[in-house]
């Protein structure tokens, strides 16, 4: 492809992240807190919400793959992707506005409709995310260039994801004392995150240049029909595949169980939930500093080691976070900093390492499956989001945060309970998705080459017949 299109594809592509992250972040970090402390639902509603949160999440995760057949079998005139991408947009918006939307309604009757529109959403979102993410192989098979493409889109979504975290409170406050309460203004902020989010992917839909087929992107004529019989062969049979994702659920679900107790954190353990702001940005220049400067690091380290210092990093800023005395925002600060630099690697070297199994599994099987591949991301960013949420939604009854309105009402019992499963229990499960890594995925830069060498040695074969 031409350069001036690689670079075109890498900005636009890109940008797509920005808003609809930041839409991501609002429903996967504060819809909990925003019904807990905004609606103040009864401990009741929340055990069933958290119930159907954690169904509906485990539901949508399993229609991944399932859509990434849909999406590796269209033809379109405007290609595979791009149609999945706004008809998922269009949806994700409605149904984001819709789950911050006070219909009047209160106990079962309101438990039902949130189930409903929740469970939407999810399948809304799922038609975006597998589309855009199934892409990037499609766009190129350099290693390297996939890097940058990976760097500039984790970097745009993790811009969208800090600025809500530093926004939520002073902008919401803010609102909700212009309009007269504090739910009107969750409902305005979602509904700037969601003009946000449109604007930004006609970005990607309008801006990138898909390759036509046989030029520097990864499609190949044997990218032929697939059936949902061949699905579960590609996502089970192809054991790099299975190693990447079962790492980076683990990783997933320890990230997100860690940020989905940020504002609780500082609300009930730090005493001062107007600090969240300050420290979320600090957490935001560090990680995105890291998406920035890993590239240049790519050069000079391979990814079996950036890896292993990635994971010193995050093991070394839990601890020191976990025995960090509450009041005292230095020592938490640096061990944000040092969680937050290491899982900002992880994040794209878990991208790379999934996309990568693309080419394995043409080696492989002789065919190509981008988006069943590529579904298993947003599989694993859900299944984690579940499995988080469940923590989440239990620590907040069984440690005393539903009932206690301040730090000052919590035991020291329920600051343990929530600092363990905030902390601890992440890092347990990020390590534990390290070691199995380290022992089973043998798909190196070494590797890979000689993977693609041949898949094209192979084509040119078959081109020659």
């Amino acid at each position: 492809m031409e350069e001036k299109y690689r670079v075109r594809n890498r900005y636009t592509y890109g940008l797509g992240t920005f808003g609809r992250d930041m839409v991501y972040t609002m429903i996967s970090m504060y819809l909990m807190f925003y019904l807990t402390d905004i609606l103040n639902l009864p401990a009741g509603d929340i055990w069933w919400i958290t119930g159907i949160m954690l169904f509906a999440r485990i539901f949508d995760a399993m229609n991944d793959p399932v859509m990434g057949v849909i999406v590796d079998n269209t033809h379109t005139r405007w290609g595979r992707f791009k149609p999945w991408i706004v008809i998922g947009l269009a949806f994700a918006a409605l149904f984001s506005v819709l789950l911050f939307t006070d219909f009047g309604l209160t106990g079962g009757a309101y438990i039902i409709v949130f189930g409903v529109i929740y469970v939407l959403w999810g399948i809304s979102y799922t038609m975006n995310d597998i589309a855009y993410w199934s892409m990037i192989p499609s766009l190129t098979k350099d290693q390297k260039e996939r890097e940058k493409m990976g760097a500039i889109a984790r970097i745009c979504a993790d811009v969208g994801l800090f600025l809500v975290v530093a926004l939520l409170v002073p902008v919401t406050e803010a609102l909700g004392e212009a309009l007269g309460s504090m739910q009107r203004g969750y409902y305005v902020f979602v509904l700037i995150l969601v003009v946000i989010m449109i604007a930004f992917q006609l970005i990607t839909v309008f801006g990138v240049r898909e390759p036509a087929q046989g030029q520097d992107a990864g499609t190949s004529p044997e990218q032929a029909h697939t059936s949902l019989r061949e699905m579960v062969r590609v996502i089970f049979k192809n054991d790099q595949l299975l190693i990447a994702a079962i790492a980076m659920t683990l990783y997933m679900t320890g990230y997100c169980t860690t940020t989905s107790f940020g504002l609780y954190y500082f609300k009930y353990v730090y005493g001062n939930e107007d600090v969240y702001t300050l420290f979320a940005v600090v957490l935001g220049v560090s990680q995105i500093a890291a998406l920035s400067v890993f590239p240049a690091f790519s050069k000079r380290w391979n990814r079996r080691s950036l890896y292993f210092f990635s994971t010193i990093l995050v093991t070394a800023g839990y601890l020191l976070f976990f025995f960090s005395p509450g009041g005292m925002i230095i020592p938490v600060a640096a061990a944000g900093i040092l969680i937050f630099v290491g899982e900002a690697f992880m994040q794209l070297m878990m991208l790379m390492f999934l996309t990568d199994t693309v080419e394995y599994g043409e080696w492989k099987f002789h065919k190509r499956n981008d988006s069943v591949t590529l579904s298993l991301q947003p599989f694993i960013n859900k299944f984690g989001g579940a499995i988080a949420s469940g923590i989440t939604g239990a620590t907040v009854i069984i440690s005393g945060m539903k009932t206690a309105e301040t730090a000052a009402d919590m035991t020291a019992q329920g600051i343990v309970i929530l600092k363990s499963a905030m902390l601890i229990l992440p890092l347990i499960l990020i390590i534990a998705g390290f070691v199995l890594h380290r022992k089973k995925y043998i798909l190196d830069e070494e590797m890979y080459a000689r993977v693609v060498r041949e898949n094209e040695e192979r084509r040119a074969g078959k081109e020659a017949k």
